[in-house]
């Protein structure tokens, strides 16, 4: 599910400004104090030809000299989820006794370890690096993350270390669960198996690891992934559940279709819109399940009712398709596996050159782009250059000039002309004469 990078560390060593740095935005909070860092962020790095998820996590305290249960089980699950840990400690202040039992427990972990000496700002303090030698683990690499002083070798260090995903098998459809605890998703995933492979509870958090499953239905292939619920913020187990998160991102990542399962009664949360927007930002098609529908008082158009209400409050999803199920009985079920392959073979649709100008004339002709400063913009032609998600390549005469209004009229008739609703489409526009 990709290569996955944790920063860890006691607070104020600066994880969030490496985290920064790395990923080269400014999304993690930075200020002059220690525990500032309240959420956990997770950002994809790219270096070279490859890729890999950094996680950013809050400080590790301690108390009366030991870890609390919760911040132990934190560090634990940041490890569980890492193929390297960089351990960040600060260069200035050099170890503590904090530094002393987090290096412990990741002696106890079989991972890659690298410890990262941060705020190395000139050579008297880079003479004192050798003193972290003595947590135990062989490679030290000094940096300043505010000065960008050795960014580049902690991430020569990782490079060689990732690893491509395998080949993916084109003939299996995977597709996973997401949302919060205690929605359904696991009595789903057995309804769809029809296995008791994933533990079904009443209270929330239960699932707390992501589980693969393959299997046929009519000789087709499928794997389901039922993720770690996405909790509500306030909860005692906060930290924890954001990894949770996590894994239902790197879910999210590797899926063709994701499906978002609502609990009816209680509606959407902002943790949901958190991953559902990923997903879309991954421009992965959605199909939105509402659960426990046999528990809703039915009225005339119930369900229209309840759809328009979803689609008011998130516009995104307004051509998703919606299915109204009930775990517990099952009713509604056997159309998930229908709409998934229906979802899927658009996501795969490849249409000929021929195919694509067609529509692009028609849609050209329909609406004419509006001219710039007495300059008109015309559409040359069009090729489809990807699948999973359609992408276009669309030459102009002035790309620079293509509004985003019009791009996005493109895609509702490239939609509607190709029976390709609850799909994201990509359109690249480039200037004829462009040699790329």
């Amino acid at each position: 599910m990709g290569y996955t990078v944790a920063i860890i560390g006691r607070p104020n060593v600066g994880k969030s400004t490496l985290f920064n740095r790395l990923t080269q935005s400014k999304k993690a909070i930075v200020e002059n104090f220690p525990g500032v860092t309240r959420d956990r962020l997770y950002e994809k790095v790219v270096y070279q030809d490859k890729s890999f998820n950094l996680i950013d996590t809050g400080g590790i305290t301690l108390e009366n000299g030991t870890f609390n249960e919760e911040i132990k089980m934190q560090a634990e699950i940041a490890m569980d989820e890492s193929d390297v840990v960089l351990f960040i400690v600060d260069g200035q202040v050099g170890i503590t006794s904090e530094e002393e039992i987090i290096a412990k427990l990741l002696r106890k972990k079989k991972k890659k370890i690298i410890v990262v000496v941060n705020k190395v700002d000139n050579v008297k303090i880079s003479e004192n690096i050798y003193e972290f030698y003595q947590l135990g683990f062989e490679q030290i690499v000094p940096v300043s993350s505010i000065h960008g002083n050795g960014i580049y070798d902690v991430l020569d260090i990782i490079y060689p270390n990732i690893v491509l995903e395998e080949e993916i098998d084109e003939e299996v459809i995977k597709f996973s669960l997401i949302g919060r605890p205690n929605v359904g998703k696991s009595s789903i995933f057995n309804a769809i198996t029809k296995q008791e492979r994933s533990i079904v509870s009443s209270i929330e958090g239960t699932t707390r690891d992501a589980i693969d499953y393959e299997f046929n239905i009519e000789e087709r292939k499928y794997k389901i992934v039922d993720t770690a619920g996405i909790n509500r913020r306030g909860k005692i187990y906060e930290k924890v559940d954001k990894y949770s998160v996590l894994r239902a991102l790197k879910a999210v990542e590797n899926s063709d279709v994701v499906l978002w399962v609502i609990d009816a009664h209680r509606g959407v949360q902002e943790q949901d819109k958190r991953v559902l927007g990923y997903a879309l930002e991954q421009m992965k098609p959605c199909i939105v399940i509402i659960n426990k529908w046999d528990l809703i008082e039915k009225e005339t158009n119930t369900q229209k009712k309840y759809m328009e209400k979803l689609q008011a409050e998130m516009p995104f999803i307004a051509d998703s398709e919606f299915i109204f199920v009930s775990a517990t009985t099952t009713r509604g079920i056997k159309n998930i596996i229908p709409s998934i392959n229906s979802i899927y073979e658009k996501y795969t649709t490849k249409l000929t050159t021929s195919q694509v100008n067609g529509v692009l004339n028609e849609a050209v002709s329909t609406k004419v782009h509006p001219s710039h400063k007495g300059k008109p913009i015309r559409f040359y032609y069009g090729t489809q250059v990807a699948s999973k998600p359609p992408k276009f390549l669309i030459f102009v005469n002035n790309q620079e000039l293509v509004h985003f209004s019009y791009k996005r009229y493109l895609e509702n008739y490239f939609k509607k002309s190709f029976n390709l609703q609850g799909i994201k489409l990509s359109f690249v526009f480039r200037n004829r004469d462009d040699k790329e």
